[in-house]
Order: structure tokens, then sequence, then C-alpha cells
């Protein structure tokens, strides 16, 4: 069983990666990550899971939600299990994007779950694995089409 403390961080770290991506503060957005991240999105996009670097994630994810006029992620109802130096935190989320769209909704809202796959590292607890798992959705799912093709 983890201390508190590493309850907080652990929180605090998949906090901090919505709210770096939010600010486009992609420079401390890559220090939430290990060194390798597993990447599920196989949920909404189906394919297969991904492994990449911190800059790959930042790379990819600065292109196709930086090019939103905003997004706002939103986590709670956090559930941690720590087990020595590895950790998993599940968390429900609801992420909403906005891209002005001429011929539909400029808002796509996204619900479900988070769960953050953690290391500990020597600077902190690290995320080394995401899979979200969708729920429910409203608006224009075609914006993520869109911000993708113009991405800023």
């Amino acid at each position: 069983m983890g201390t508190l403390d590493d309850r907080f961080e652990i929180i605090d770290v998949c906090t901090r990666l919505v709210w770096h991506t939010d600010r486009r503060e992609w420079d401390l957005l890559a220090s939430v990550f290990a060194e390798k991240v597993m990447l599920d999105y196989t949920s909404l996009d189906g394919g297969e899971p991904v492994t990449l670097t911190p800059g790959q994630i930042v790379g990819a994810w600065s292109q196709v939600l930086g090019a939103f006029d905003a997004t706002q992620h939103l986590l709670g109802n956090h559930l941690v299990t720590t087990d020595g130096d590895t950790a998993v935190c599940t968390a429900s989320f609801q992420a909403t994007h906005r891209l002005a769209d001429p011929y539909g909704s400029p808002l796509w809202t996204l619900g479900g779950t988070y769960r953050f796959d953690l290391v500990r590292t020597a600077a902190g607890w690290k995320i080394a694995g995401v899979v979200m798992t969708w729920t429910w959705a409203d608006g224009n799912r075609n914006l993520m089409a869109a911000a993708a093709g113009s991405a800023r």
C-alpha cells in the first residue's frame, strides 16, 4: 500500500497531463511521461495500442489538440492502487473540444474513464501507460478530423 504522499503525487501527475495539454504547455507535458509510454485509444479509434516516447506524444498532440480553438479535459473520481514502484490511477473524464465549424456545432464532448499506469522514477511518478475508454459523446465528432487536417 502506498503512502498518502504517493497517492497525492500520482493524482497530481495525471492532472498535470490534462492541464498542460489544455494550456498547450508542451514542454511541461513531456515531463509527466516515462521514457516509453503505451497509449491505447482503441475504444475510440480502433486499431492497436502504440508505444511512443514523450517527444512523439507531444509532437502528435500538439499538432491535433493544438489545432483546436480550445480544449478542456476534466478528471475526477480518482482511484489509486500502488504496488511498490508501480501504480494504477483510474479516473472519470470529460473532454470538451472547441473548433469553429461553419457546417456544424463547434463543440465535441467525450466522457468515460482513463486508466493511467505509472512507475516511480528518481524524478518521481511518471505515466507509462494511458488507456482511454469512452462511454458517451455529444456534439460534432467531425471536429477531430478537421483539427487533424488543419494542424496549426
